[in-house]
């Protein structure tokens, strides 16, 4: 089917019935699941989709509308409705839609090969995932591994002209087990995502890091609550960069709720933090060549050597701020409204190793899961359960358990020492290891 022909075809009748302005939002997908416990296969779901989302503007009230499947009564059904509930909302002048008709050419989104992939292989990948995770003497239990795929088409029209789709699709996989010693139970996880079927990592090599990040938190042991430094490892880092995410939105900015919203060019992190959003990274898991409501996707610079150096926005709340859409809107805001999102958001890489991280610490903590709220996008705030590996004389001793770590983004960022040349852009947000001079750690009193 040609969804972009229909797409501009529903805008037409969409104006043509009394809308001023139209948008249309036309989405078919694929998708299958593959659970498997104890070697043996639990479910195997696959499931195929399609839908239509409407917005229509009249009198400068908007209004939204979906259906889920393509048939003309449901399309005629659903574009009744956006009309009618247009005329009773509140008129809003920034209820507009982007002018932009072009595209951001984006590289590796879409691998047809996935489909082509017997079951019976994927179904291979998600038992020798379990068998090899097992292998491990100290692993007594599984809690289960998997496969899924999943593969999409995206088409948007709008009535200024803008006409434009694109294909994705993704595949991954990952297991879950535990590991026991005596009354202990420690359990670990590993997965990975991929644009790419061939891309996708050896199945030894997750197994194996599961098993290990399960083994590595065996026997416990105690802290005193103090000050030292913490080393958020590349697999959390995105735990504080989701602070600097959300009070970046110039949704926050705009109402006043973004600890960052009064900084703009002004240092708010330590030189050797750089942030990117990059909606065009080839085989990016979050890139594509328009955002949600067609605005065509780039790659910007949010903190630049610790400097704060933008905002993100959708087309209305730029509108408002008197500015430009950045390409970030993301679907699903209530009402027909857009949100504001991030495409592949990272923290740039250091130079410095992982085990030089390490043995650069005194004494502090390797933080490797983290509970709680993270960082407060309103006032910066950061609190949080912790556990990870203690660190004494540039060397990890034994694990820990049952912390907490608390401080202010201001502090945190500001205090940004090292960090890892080990990051891993196959990750929607991601960081490298990055090291915080001192941190307040909530151990034993």
């Amino acid at each position: 089917m040609d969804y972009t022909s229909l797409a501009q075809q529903l805008v037409k009748t969409a104006v043509a019935r009394g809308a001023d302005a139209a948008e249309v939002y036309l989405q078919a997908a694929r998708n299958l699941s593959i659970a498997v416990r104890n070697g043996d296969v639990e479910t195997i779901q696959e499931a195929a989709s399609q839908g239509a989302t409407f917005r229509v503007f009249v009198q400068g009230r908007m209004a939204s509308s979906n259906c889920n499947d393509l048939q003309q009564a449901s399309l005629e059904s659903a574009l009744t409705r956006a009309i009618e509930f247009a005329k009773i909302t509140t008129a809003d002048p920034n209820n507009v839609l982007p002018t932009d008709t072009g595209v951001t050419p984006v590289e590796g989104l879409y691998d047809p090969a996935i489909a082509t992939v017997a079951m019976d292989r994927k179904i291979e990948i998600a038992k020798s995932l379990e068998q090899l995770a097992m292998k491990d003497p100290r692993i007594t239990r599984s809690a289960g591994s998997r496969y899924a795929e999943g593969e999409g088409e995206i088409a948007l029209a709008n009535s200024n002209g803008l006409a434009k789709g694109y294909k994705v699709s993704n595949c991954g996989m990952g297991v879950s087990v535990v590991a026991e010693k005596g009354d202990q139970r420690s359990p670990g996880s590993k997965s990975c995502t991929r644009r790419f079927f061939a891309d996708l990592l050896p199945p030894a090599q997750i197994a194996a890091e599961a098993a290990r990040n399960a083994c590595d938190m065996l026997d416990p042991r105690p802290v005193k609550t103090q000050k030292a430094v913490v080393i958020f490892h590349a697999d959390v880092g995105a735990t504080i960069l989701g602070g600097i995410l959300a009070a970046v939105n110039g949704e926050r900015v705009a109402q006043g709720a973004s600890f960052l919203g009064t900084k703009l060019n002004q240092p708010v992190a330590s030189d050797l933090v750089t942030v990117i959003d990059d909606g065009t990274r080839p085989k990016g898991l979050a890139s594509r060549p328009f955002d949600g409501e067609g605005v065509p996707t780039q790659t910007r610079t949010i903190v630049e050597k610790g400097v704060l150096k933008g905002f993100m926005y959708n087309t209305s709340v730029a509108r408002r701020a008197n500015t430009r859409s950045t390409g970030n809107a993301v679907r699903g805001g209530g009402a027909g409204a857009m949100g504001i999102g991030a495409h592949n958001f990272y923290m740039v890489a250091g130079t410095s190793r992982f085990d030089d991280i390490v043995k650069a610490t005194k004494v502090g903590l390797l933080l490797r899961g983290v509970t709680g709220y993270g960082i407060n996008p309103a006032n910066g705030n950061f609190s949080g359960g912790a556990e990870g590996l203690w660190i004494e004389d540039g060397r990890i001793v034994f694990p820990v358990k049952g912390l907490t770590i608390a401080g202010t983004a201001a502090e945190m960022f500001a205090n940004i020492d090292m960090v890892g040349d080990d990051l891993d852009l196959n990750r929607g947000v991601a960081s490298p290891t990055i090291r915080i001079a001192v941190l307040q750690i909530g151990g034993e009193s």
